[in-house]
């Protein structure tokens, strides 16, 4: 029997939504390219500009990548492909589809989600949550810029105040959620992985280490496109040493929890 998430009707939906995207890629940039021309750029300049665009691009893609791969255990390959597609970030995804599968009593994305209804649920979560900001962005943004303006104007340092915080904040989260988890044994005592313990120390740790030895080489070394891909490398350096440690270690290290 086919996984439902699986299904050829869900693969439709996929193929649909990425003829979409593309079309309106394609259309932008025909009509950025006529208008170039109208104000007289060279092409060969808006070949360099095309093709900047185009590798950057590319760090944005691994991201996406790896959006896909951490959901796609739970909730198949269609769903988190179409999500990043359109809007969205493994930031917020693996975020609002790890808390709906939580109040369903699934603990984490390492839970394979087999309840169509369940799915749907989770579908709509992820969904409604990242429609919120184009909602309130147009309407409140003006609002929102003139107030920050006027803090700015008053003292500067509080625009690296503020992006710091906001940084850190985020980054908070992820580290809280990896050192202390969200596993839950009453509910799911059979389920591995679904809180913190020796795995997602592991990713957090290596990613950290992974994400400094790249930055102080793209500063030693001033390779600048090494700096936008620190962050990517990083997931991906820290999802093969989760990989590597679950292989090398012995089962009941390798998998020991201790579960929030």
């Amino acid at each position: 029997m086919t996984d439902f998430k699986e299904a050829t009707f869900m693969y439709v939906i996929g193929l649909v939504v990425a003829v979409v995207v593309l079309a309106q890629a394609v259309f932008f940039l025909v009509k950025a390219w006529r208008r170039g021309k109208e104000l007289g750029i060279s092409v060969q300049d808006m070949k360099n500009t095309v093709v900047s665009i185009v590798m950057f691009s590319v760090t944005p893609a691994l991201s996406i990548v790896a959006t896909v791969v951490a959901l796609a255990g739970a909730l198949g390959l269609v769903l988190p492909w179409v999500r990043t597609l359109i809007i969205g970030n493994i930031s917020f995804e693996t975020a609002a589809a790890s808390s709906a599968m939580s109040s369903y009593g699934l603990g984490s994305l390492s839970s394979e989600v087999t309840d169509p209804e369940i799915f749907s649920a989770i579908a709509w979560v992820m969904t409604l949550g990242s429609m919120l900001p184009l909602i309130l962005i147009p309407i409140f943004l003006k609002t929102i810029q003139k107030k920050m303006g006027k803090t700015l104007a008053k003292d500067t340092k509080w625009a690296d105040v503020i992006a710091s915080a906001a940084f850190v904040g985020l980054i908070s989260a992820f580290v809280g959620r990896a050192i202390l988890g969200q596993g839950n044994i009453k509910t799911s005592p059979d389920v591995l992985t679904d809180g913190a313990g020796v795995l997602s120390v592991t990713a957090l740790i290596s990613s950290v280490v992974f994400m400094l030895i790249l930055q102080k080489i793209a500063d030693k070394r001033q390779i600048k496109w090494l700096d936008a891909f620190a962050m990517p490398i990083s997931m991906f350096a820290g999802m093969g040493m989760v990989i590597l440690a679950a292989q090398i270690l012995p089962p009941e290290i390798a998998f020991f929890e201790w579960r929030g």
